[in-house]
């Protein structure tokens, strides 16, 4: 089965063609960071726009590339939700046309399972029926959760950030720090040879008061950083000097560990609890070194394999999408012609 995905639910605008689940005969990602860098941060109308200008001629160029005659399609997969609203629409809506002209099935595909999914991209000989159960941290610009999944249909969200995610806290703390756009491999590079103790910022959700956003959701498995952003902007505003001295890099490296740190506490208490054959970890802010390498420190250290997506499929992608899509065993019923979007769409 071979699935041709898109993927617009931010600012990457992304086709793939995928057979099998596995098999990734061609994938392009269009990223619009340029266009969003003097903003320091995704401008939606901006994000929506490009999407409309770029994917006609994206789709184009990658079934092109793959070197498949458009009957060879199966189905076209597309991502509905979570994301921008108005950069959703424009893949659904593209994807609708282009199934409608193919006589294909149309695939709707949660973008947050795509990005799980996204540990097999690139892996042709890994099953997903050799590592589940397993616990996944999905860490991204726009998401930060804590996931156990027992198959590819069967995951049970175990914790959430209430506020901002890791990736948004990395963007708004380079903005403060004057690095620029985007957050997170700015301040890994500034951070490079930084002393992460140099400062002490808070890990977030550390005190016993409870919070009614974590609903039934275990509350210390869940993720704050809104008050490290806060802390962050004090300090910086008690030492005006540290932007252009030569202590930014100190500052920036405990930044960083603080959003590391938050991140792995959380994993290692699930871990504790949960009986599971493999750790992962998804998202664009899993290509951070400093977050991989204490990641295989707490892998090695309760004797688990650590699953890490292979850098170019960290970041939003359409293999992902396409690949969920037509892996063996996912129950991909195909969608209608009123499938809409849902930004807010949960696990």
């Amino acid at each position: 089965m071979i699935v041709l995905g898109i993927e617009t639910s931010c600012d990457e605008t992304a086709v793939a063609l995928v057979e099998n689940g596995l098999k990734i005969h061609a994938h392009s990602v269009y990223t619009q960071i340029a266009a969003h860098r003097p903003y320091g941060g995704v401008v939606p109308e901006i994000a929506c726009r490009s999407h409309v200008e770029i994917l006609p001629g994206l789709i184009r160029d990658t079934v092109a590339d793959s070197g498949l005659a458009w009957d060879r399609i199966d189905a076209v997969a597309v991502t509905y939700g979570p994301g921008l609203a108005s950069s959703l629409l424009v893949g659904v809506a593209a994807g609708k046309a282009l199934a409608l002209r193919l006589e294909k099935p149309l695939i709707a595909v949660n973008h947050l399972r795509a990005h799980i999914y996204s540990l097999f991209m690139g892996r042709e000989d890994l099953s997903p029926k050799q590592v589940y159960p397993l616990l996944i941290l999905l860490v991204s610009g726009g998401h930060t959760c804590l996931v156990r999944a027992d198959s590819l249909n069967e995951c049970h969200l175990l914790g959430q950030t209430l506020d901002d995610a890791a990736g948004e806290a990395l963007d708004k703390g380079a903005s403060v720090l004057g690095l620029g756009y985007p957050g997170g491999p700015a301040i890994e590079k500034a951070a490079w040879d930084g002393d992460p103790g140099f400062v002490r910022f808070p890990r977030g959700l550390r005190h016993g008061a409870q919070s009614s956003l974590a609903g039934s959701l275990e509350r210390d498995l869940c993720f704050s950083f809104s008050g490290l952003k806060t802390s962050l902007r004090y300090y910086v505003h008690d030492h005006p000097d540290v932007v252009a001295g030569e202590n930014l890099k100190n500052v920036a490296a405990s930044y960083q560990a603080a959003v590391i740190d938050a991140l792995v506490e959380r994993l290692e208490r699930a871990l504790a609890r949960h009986d599971v054959k493999a750790v992962a970890c998804v998202g664009g802010v899993a290509r951070n070194q400093v977050l991989r390498d204490k990641l295989t420190e707490l892998a090695e250290a309760r004797k688990l394999p650590l699953l890490a997506a292979m850098p170019e499929f960290c970041t939003d992608n359409a293999a992902m999408v396409a690949g969920l899509a037509g892996a063996p065993g996912y129950p991909a019923a195909a969608a209608g012609m009123d499938l809409d979007v849902e930004p807010n769409l949960a696990l």
